[in-house]
């Protein structure tokens, strides 16, 4: 092995996968891309997605330029919260794929008292426009004048899924925040910040998935 020409004959000998070339019999060589994983606090008004043809401010504005970084599935426009960004597509697989199941946890403000009868409805499922919705955990965590603070955990990915359940029974969404997306909590991560996730908090969602990492 070489590297920038040079021949490599030392024991742990290191190079730098940024700026060094190596080559094995005169054949260049690539390295795979170390992978990383972020947790940002979406704050309202951002678009989940990496590029807007109308020049609307995306979440790429609040993480670092990382090559290959992409969100994790999608928060809507006014959701704010726990959103997930990666550059390991199996990650992104394993969170995404309908078949696996991985639970997510939402708060929200609602108009109106939530009642008994909503709930209940909430955790059989509802028939949404494209379907029946799978169960939900639900419950009423606070009520304030005539806003409810409703908990919902779900396990499917949906267009406005949380949005659309609420107002399925009654109660249109005045504020939404994901709090939780498998293992992993928003905690107390200031609203535009980010931190990237360790070692152990990655393979603890590859887990969740039900998936081996490779």
């Amino acid at each position: 092995m070489t590297v920038n020409g040079e021949v490599v004959t030392a024991l742990g000998a290191r190079a730098d996968r940024r700026t060094d070339v190596l080559a094995v019999d005169g054949v260049p060589i690539a390295l795979p891309e170390e992978t990383r994983t972020i947790l940002l606090h979406k704050p309202a008004g951002y678009l989940t997605t990496r590029m807007d043809p109308r020049a609307r401010d995306t979440v790429m504005a609040l993480v670092p330029d990382i090559p290959g970084l992409h969100p994790i599935g999608r928060l809507d426009k006014d959701t704010t919260g726990l959103l997930l960004l990666t550059n390991d597509g199996a990650l992104t697989y394993a969170l995404t794929h309908p078949k696996h199941h991985v639970r997510k946890t939402y708060r929200a403000w609602v108009q109106g008292i939530i009642t008994p009868e909503a709930v209940a409805r909430l955790r059989e499922g509802v028939l949404l426009e494209d379907g029946m919705t799978a169960p939900a955990d639900v419950s009423r965590l606070a009520v304030r004048g005539e806003r409810s603070l409703v908990e919902l955990t779900i396990h499917e990915g949906r267009k406005r899924q949380v949005r659309r359940m609420l107002e399925a029974v009654g109660m249109p969404v005045v504020s939404l925040k994901r709090i939780s997306v498998g293992p992993l909590q928003l905690g107390d991560l200031p609203e535009g910040q980010w931190r990237e996730l360790s070692q152990a908090e990655t393979d603890a969602l590859f887990r969740a998935a039900g998936v081996a990492r490779a």
